[in-house]
């Protein structure tokens, strides 16, 4: 029987992806480097699925999959070893040369956005090998191909995310962010000049009020202004709590001013000072999209969608796309072969069903 492997399978993400997979009666492996982690996720998965239908593997990815997948029968193997901004394709390679298909959840903007450079390999190979699986660009490339028919044109985009100060964290996330904090950005469409986790402003979210903002390196900002004809982009993420925002702004600047902090390598750290915070905050987060264009009937239209997720379901909306590509390919009902970032793989109804069993809401304007 063909399973899929999931690489980090018992990480803030993984073990979503792993949950749901099993609610569709699908078998899994599941991977990590500690035997212990491992144990105590399948623990908590036996009561709720089936024990015939979960495996542990436990080894490096980085060094030992090659030879775990050609002794097993895993088809389909979904990569959560983030953070993405200084990974190679070595797993996707490797996933290739033995006839896996793959997936990532990758928001590296770099990793993503070159993924193409396979594809060559992916298609001689008959397989595919899908980059990005997240929500960006899994779900922002849902939101404008819902959207997109109404528009004539699509002048700009403005979209973020803010997860409540009690959703869970994940460490590769926040080493991801913390990377390209305070440093220059590459040019992107409407901005020759940027720096990450700055350009602060105050979004208002529907359901739960005003969050500070500041810019993000992602893939986006490369993929979708020449799909959807964008002339101006910008993505921001923002945390809850202003006072750790702007903490982490004034960070930014430092290094914006050559101070040497390597504020990734304090990422656990950071995390765990965050959390002693956390009686301040809310379960409650959300994602918005402002479109502005020019419609069908030559007059301006603006579109704004918001995700607003509570009671702490916020970290189940980056998992949807691996999911729900993931089921295609074990069914067999995704038919595209190659190399390729995930933009408009997904529908928003596919989206949106996925999530209809936890706290989120969807409002358009």
């Amino acid at each position: 029987m063909s399973k899929i492997l999931i690489l980090g399978a018992y990480g803030n993400f993984g073990k979503r992806i792993a949950s749901a997979l099993l609610k569709a009666n699908i078998p899994i492996i599941i991977n990590g480097r500690n035997e212990k982690k491992a144990n105590e996720f399948v623990k908590s998965l036996e009561n709720d699925f089936d024990k015939s239908l979960f495996e542990i593997a436990i080894f490096d990815a980085e060094t030992d999959l090659d030879a775990y997948l050609k002794s097993k029968k895993a088809k389909i193997l979904i990569n959560n070893c983030g953070p993405f901004q200084a990974k190679d394709y070595r797993i996707a390679q490797i996933a290739i040369e033995n006839g896996v298909n793959y997936i990532d959840l990758a928001d590296g903007r770099d990793f993503v956005v070159n993924i193409a450079s396979l594809d060559k390999k992916a298609r001689e190979n008959k397989v595919s090998i899908i980059s990005g699986a997240s929500t960006v660009p899994g779900l922002s490339s849902a939101v404008l191909e819902e959207f997109k028919d109404e528009f004539q044109s699509i002048e700009s985009l403005k979209f973020g995310i803010s997860p409540g100060q009690k959703a869970e964290r994940g460490l590769a996330t926040t080493m991801g962010i913390l990377s390209y904090a305070g440093k220059p950005l590459k040019p992107f469409a409407g901005h020759d000049k940027a720096y990450g986790w700055q350009d602060i402003y105050w979004q208002k979210f529907e359901d739960i009020g005003f969050r500070p903002m500041a810019n993000c390196d992602i893939p986006d900002l490369d993929l979708l202004p020449p799909k959807y004809g964008i002339k101006n982009i910008q993505f921001s993420a923002g945390l809850e709590l202003n006072f750790l925002h702007l903490g982490l702004w004034a960070l930014s600047y430092l290094v914006r001013w050559g101070v040497r902090l390597n504020l990734e390598n304090q990422a656990a750290l950071m995390l765990k000072a965050a959390d002693w915070f956390n009686f301040m905050g809310s379960n409650d987060g959300g994602m918005f999209m402002d479109i502005h264009g020019i419609g069908k009937n030559d007059e301006a239209l603006n579109k704004k969608c918001f995700i607003i997720a509570k009671n702490g379901d916020g970290p189940q909306i980056p998992t949807i796309p691996a999911i729900v590509l993931a089921k295609k390919l074990y069914k067999k009902q995704f038919k595209q072969i190659g190399a390729m970032p995930c933009v408009g793989l997904v529908s928003l109804s596919e989206y949106l069903d996925e999530l209809k069993d936890f706290e989120i809401e969807t409002y358009v304007i």
